[in-house]
């Protein structure tokens, strides 16, 4: 299903940094801190605030919940929205660091991958001696649920083309977009999207307790034919590339560096990781 074609050093932060916020569904303050970790590590969270400092891999074993967002979990250990991170280190190649966080949930930022991107900047990044392999597909993968369906095809690049449909909303109808994802590309066309929702699921999801620390100033809200947005949209298209950026960040649960050309429809966190264990057991039985 897959080789390896070739490696590349594993890289970690050059020193440690802290971002505070909020949790978008929680509504909780939190603050994330990334820490330098050896050879091997990979992303590891730790849940700062709770006895024994309880840690949970960033991998797709630990997907324990992917309601509008994320959530990895050990027992009774929680944390959410891990999506937006994980693109952000994914696309700037960082394999170890200990991500510590003082509550369940993220901070949320302005709803995109910047700030974590603006975090790994300013920490700076640092070449390991320790290789790592970047695996290929040699054959196709799929998933299909209802009307959600991802491929993954053999490919000498990592791109994700997307396609986003919401008939149902005059503003958004259908919207398709692909990237390469690289570093650059990730900064440059997909870290600044911000998180969207459409104004008649809002007080459902306020009903169940989520977006509690829902606002302008970190999603993007949409009704009928009108988007509200601070300070317009990133791109006309902003809604599928954030589809993108939190694939990007779900994919990186596979924990194996992987190149492929995925190709989604309609997809979102629960066929996003159940597509990630699909090829984390394709690469795994080759590593």
């Amino acid at each position: 299903m897959a080789h390896s074609s070739f490696w590349r050093k594993q890289k970690t932060l050059k020193e440690s940094i802290s971002f505070s916020g909020i949790g978008v569904h929680t509504g909780c303050s939190v603050t994330l801190s990334f820490l330098p970790a050896k050879e091997g590590t990979g992303l590891v969270f730790e849940r700062v605030d709770l006895p024994g400092k309880p840690r949970i891999p960033a991998s797709v074993e630990y997907v324990v919940d992917t309601a509008r967002s994320t959530a990895l979990g050990i027992g009774s250990v929680r944390i959410n929205t891990v999506e937006h991170v994980l693109a952000a280190l994914h696309a700037c190649g960082i394999d170890n660091a200990v991500l510590q966080v003082s509550a369940a949930e993220m901070p949320i930022g302005d709803g995109s991958s910047l700030p974590f991107i603006k975090m790994i900047e300013e920490a700076g990044v640092v070449e390991q001696s320790a290789q790592k392999p970047i695996f290929q597909l040699t054959e196709p993968l799929y998933y299909s649920a209802g009307d959600i369906h991802i491929v993954a095809l053999p490919s000498p690049e990592y791109r994700i083309s997307y396609t986003l449909h919401y008939p149902g909303s005059e503003a958004l109808k259908s919207q398709y977009t692909s990237h390469i994802i690289t570093e650059d590309s990730f900064k440059k066309e997909l870290a600044s999207c911000r998180t969207f929702a459409l104004y008649n699921e809002i007080s459902q999801l306020m009903d169940r307790g989520l977006i509690r620390g829902g606002s302008l100033e970190n999603a993007v809200v949409i009704k009928d034919d009108v988007i509200f947005s601070k300070d317009g949209l990133k791109f006309p298209d902003e809604m599928a590339r954030h589809k993108v950026l939190d694939m990007v960040g779900d994919l990186a649960l596979v924990g194996l560096p992987f190149q492929a050309h995925i190709i989604a429809i309609k997809s979102g966190h629960q066929a996003n990781t159940a597509f990630a264990k699909i090829i984390y057991n394709a690469l795994s039985r080759r590593t």
